[in-house]
């Protein structure tokens, strides 16, 4: 039997969506949000030759700067105000999830519910903002060090470059919030997801234009949509995989009456670590790359020079690096998120059992042996999505623009913002639902 909410969602049309105003209000509000960044994205720093810059920047476009620029929809190719983008807050979320599973006091913190979360999210604020001051320094620095790309290098420069960049950061970090309270989605993921999108035209054209020079054969391109298609139906399916244990709760007795004991589930995700895996895992990878790009490799011995030509993308020990990394932290970063003696002692705490297992230690020893088994499959996912476009890049030379991370954040952002939009929907449709029943017990009465 289809629960009220299963009837509800599977009912849902187009004609639901035109009555439900405040969902569209949502969407309008989140495509104005985007266009502002995406506008900011193509107005430049002061003080930059832009042809020096591009220059400069095409003999680095292989190392973190590439990766950064495709998160940033392009602003770092341009020198952008909002060059630094969100990564800054991503970054300072990422160190307050660590420290809270360190530091006692952050934890207390974590576990004091609404306001606790809020206090948290106040020092990830000045976590960014001291990442980006730090970032945009760097960058005045770096920028200040190339050939002809600042007109007038000095304090003033390097003033306000920071002031920018970190005033872009900040400008982001507020429209973020704005979309996930206003709008639909989570506002920094969408943030991601725009910059990312916004190159497939230009990568899909540039595609079909090789398509017409005969440099890439009909049948070659026509096999890389299959296979997109393929790709992205096996992430959907393993990012919506769940393993999910039954919880059971004893019978209870209020005054005279006895309720029976309620079941339901707890959810373990296939894929609880998300995209931080591949995102930490070419960060650490692309930085020998980037550095070497900006010393002089000329001088540079030759084990050294061995080392990073084998460290390029496509060779056998950069796919053998990846991968160890990908499973390396798909597991550690599991640990971080998810804790199952806490889980277990919240289940011990609202009387709920996993069947065969007794409250406490023993089953936080099943979930986190349960949790083990399914982060194995996880990460094996992670490793396969993540190379398969570096082996079609080696063997094909078809210089893919979505690599396995982008991917992952593209598809993973769609299914939350779809599901939200259903939620929204379900929500308008149970109000409909309260008010119909209110004008007929209103009728009834009279």
């Amino acid at each position: 039997m289809a629960s009220a909410a299963e009837q509800l969602a599977s009912n849902l049309n187009f004609a639901a969506f035109a009555k439900a105003e405040d969902l569209k209000k949502r969407i309008w509000f989140t495509i104005g949000a985007l266009l502002v960044y995406r506008l900011g994205t193509y107005i430049p720093l002061p003080g930059i030759n832009p042809e020096a810059f591009a220059q400069a920047f095409n003999s680095q476009s292989k190392g973190v700067l590439g990766m950064f620029n495709m998160f940033a929809g392009g602003a770092v190719q341009r020198m952008a105000i909002f060059a630094l983008g969100i990564m800054p807050y991503i970054s300072a979320s990422i160190i307050m999830q660590l420290m809270t599973s360190v530091i006692p006091s952050l934890e207390a913190l974590k576990k004091e519910g609404e306001q606790g979360r809020k206090i948290i999210n106040q020092y990830t604020r000045y976590g960014t903002v001291f990442l980006a001051l730090v970032q945009a320094y760097g960058i005045s620095v770096g920028l200040e060090g190339g050939n002809g790309i600042v007109t007038n290098p000095g304090v003033f420069f390097q003033v306000s470059t920071v002031i920018t960049l970190v005033g872009g950061t900040m400008f982001l970090m507020w429209l973020g919030e704005q979309i996930t309270a206003r709008g639909i989605g989570n506002g920094i993921s969408l943030i991601i997801f725009a910059g990312i999108v916004a190159g497939l035209p230009t990568a899909i054209s540039g595609t079909l234009e090789l398509g017409r020079t005969g440099a890439l054969s009909t049948g070659l391109i026509l096999a890389i949509i299959v296979l997109a298609i393929v790709v992205i139906a096996l992430i959907v399916f393993f990012e919506r995989a769940q393993r999910r244990l039954l919880i059971q709760y004893p019978k209870r007795q209020v005054g005279n009456r006895m309720f029976q004991g309620d079941t339901s589930h707890l959810p373990l995700k296939l894929n609880t670590s998300g995209v931080i895996p591949p995102i930490f895992a070419s960060s650490l990878l692309l930085l020998p790359a980037t550095v070497a790009g900006f010393s002089n490799t000329t001088n540079m011995p030759a084990w050294a020079s061995t080392i990073l030509a084998s460290l390029g993308h496509g060779q056998p020990l950069y796919m053998a690096f990846y991968a160890g990394m990908i499973v390396f932290f798909a597991f550690f970063y599991t640990a971080i998120v998810f804790n199952p003696k806490d889980t277990a002692d919240q289940l011990k705490k609202h009387s709920g059992f996993i069947p065969g297992y007794r409250p406490g230690e023993r089953t936080a020893d099943y979930i986190d042996y349960v949790l083990t088994r399914i982060t194995v499959i996880g990460a094996i996912y992670l490793v396969a999505v993540c190379l398969l476009p570096e082996f079609l890049i080696s063997a094909t030379g078809v210089p893919f623009y979505l690599g396995g991370t982008s991917l992952l954040i593209v598809v993973s952002v769609t299914l939350d913002t779809v599901a939200q939009i259903q939620g929204h929907l379900i929500a308008h449709q149970y109000e409909g639902l309260i008010k119909k029943s209110k004008l007929r017990g209103g009728k009834r009465g009279r």
